[in-house]
């Protein structure tokens, strides 16, 4: 049998124990089923995370529910293992048999709280459901000496005799004693009074943990987990990117960040963060559950910057508007994401980071032709770099194309008109063609005034999407030799032309 939980919290009173129920709560979420296999995987993640308690699931429920208890208790060896329990005597005893191969077994009993569960869920009186809270408790002790009791809708609850009920059910035996805002109904204020209360009214309260276990209806989940353990609670409830029934679970990844970022408060878990990104990940894929973009902690955009003076304060100073390092998180580092509302700053670092020397270009000029692009394109990625820097380039070598307008359809002759400038003179022509690109390829060789044989021609998107940029691909001949060149843009023509001069460049 386990040591007696409040035992280890009188020998580190500021020691935050984390419940992890991911595997229960999480996954009653309509369309997040796991299979044994699944489960196991998750369960050995959140060891390796460092979970003290790993809710397993509700036995009774289903035989599957059942074997993935047994399955869990076999697989990881470090976190309390912990079943599910309505307050009747065949679901502990279920519950018992399910964790006979735990090494830390832990039966989770309970029942509701409030008045409404008692009077609408139960039919009953307080007298007869503390009666059976208690007899609940004195049962499950036959079986394991870590027994966690829960306290349905206490956050709705008179506090009065929610006291009472807590204080007979530490007597009866509870080790752990949970206080759920099972409908996320509380204000963190009220929350934390009430376990304030708890702390101060339940006079053998120092013989057993309290756990908060908070729902989010309200968006209040962690503010009301926070407020819990500030007034007294010492474990948290909680799960993988705050699934669970309903508007969900309080977030793990974000309470134990609060902690570890306000070190004014003086409380600390064995979590390690490094792993919450992966495992952000690996509960998102197979709950088929996606994380939202602008999710804390683990969201796609918690550590991208967008926005030009964002992106210039943090290439300056990273604690400018990062609170957290991304690296505590899993996250390798900050991404600074380019887009029209980008500065100077964010492209310069950019195309550093691409090799380019920024004292041997003007960058105010790739500036100007980058947010031109960047209002076509929404979003730019590496490539998209390669084609702005491709642009200044032709320049430098020899063509470069300062516009090109065609004309096709079905019922006329595809037309295209060039306009190149070649050492600082410009040139134009227009010709036709069997197709837009044949056109502006021909009107190219007309300005040139020499007919370059394709060889090869090939377009490739490079994103997805409708604003997709497309890449060009082509191979010439000339005197002999083949010379490749590479065309990028949103328009096909566009990026067809900027190849074959690209091409050309390279010999001309």
């Amino acid at each position: 049998m386990p040591l007696k939980a409040h035992n280890i919290m009188l020998h580190d009173p500021n020691r935050i124990y984390v419940f992890d129920t991911t595997l229960r709560d999480g996954e009653q979420v309509p369309g997040c089923q796991l299979t044994s296999v699944e489960k196991i995987e998750i369960a050995r993640s959140l060891e390796l995370l460092g979970v003290d308690v790993i809710e397993a699931g509700f036995p009774v429920s289903s035989p599957g529910d059942f074997q993935s208890v047994v399955e869990l208790s076999k697989a990881v060896s470090n976190p309390i293992i912990c079943a599910l329990t309505r307050a009747n005597k065949n679901d502990i005893d279920v519950a018992a048999q399910a964790l006979k191969y735990a090494r830390h077994p832990r039966i989770h009993t309970g029942i509701g709280a409030s008045d409404t569960h008692i009077k609408y869920k139960f039919n009953s009186t307080r007298e007869d459901i503390l009666e059976r809270a208690v007899d609940a408790v004195k049962y499950a002790k036959k079986y394991v000496e870590d027994i966690e009791f829960y306290a349905e809708d206490a956050g709705r609850a008179d506090n009065e005799f929610l006291a009472r009920m807590i204080e007979a059910v530490i007597a009866a035996g509870a080790t752990v004693v949970n206080i759920p805002d099972t409908n996320g109904y509380c204000l963190p204020d009220q929350y934390g009074a009430k376990i304030r209360f708890l702390k101060e009214n339940v006079k053998n309260i120092d013989k057993a943990i309290i756990s908060v276990h908070c729902h989010n209806d309200l968006g209040l989940a962690t503010a009301n987990t926070l407020a819990g353990i500030q007034n007294g609670a010492r474990q948290i409830e909680c799960t993988i990117n705050g699934i669970g029934e309903r508007a969900g679970n309080t977030a793990l990844e974000e309470v134990c960040m609060i902690l570890k970022t306000h070190h004014s408060l003086n409380l600390h878990s064995n979590i390690n963060s490094k792993h919450f990104s992966e495992i952000s990940g690996m509960v998102s894929r197979m709950m088929r559950m996606p994380v939202q973009s602008n999710k804390a902690i683990v969201g796609r955009n918690a550590f991208a910057h967008s926005s030009g003076i964002h992106q210039d304060g943090v290439l300056k100073h990273r604690e400018n508007y990062e609170i957290m390092n991304p690296e505590d998180v899993g996250i390798e580092q900050s991404e600074i994401i380019l887009t029209a509302r980008s500065g100077r700053h964010a492209l310069k670092h950019h195309l550093t980071r691409l090799g380019y020397e920024i004292d041997r270009i003007n960058l105010d000029d790739i500036y100007e032709r980058f947010l031109v692009f960047a209002d076509q394109k929404l979003s730019i990625q590496d490539d998209d770099l390669l084609l702005l820097m491709g642009e200044g380039h032709n320049f430098k070598n020899g063509l470069f194309m300062e516009s090109i307008d065609v004309s096709c359809g079905d019922l006329e002759i595809p037309h295209a008109k060039v306009k190149l400038n070649y050492k600082g003179a410009e040139h134009e022509a227009a010709a036709t063609g069997n197709g837009p690109v044949n056109a502006s390829i021909r009107a190219i060789q007309k300005i040139i005034g020499q007919d370059i044989e394709l060889k090869e021609f090939s377009i490739q998107a490079m994103h997805g999407g409708s604003d997709d940029i497309s890449k060009v691909n082509m191979r010439v001949n000339h005197e002999g030799k083949s010379y490749m060149g590479y065309g990028f843009s949103t328009d096909i023509v566009k990026a067809s032309a900027s190849a074959y001069l690209d091409a050309v460049n390279k010999f001309l």
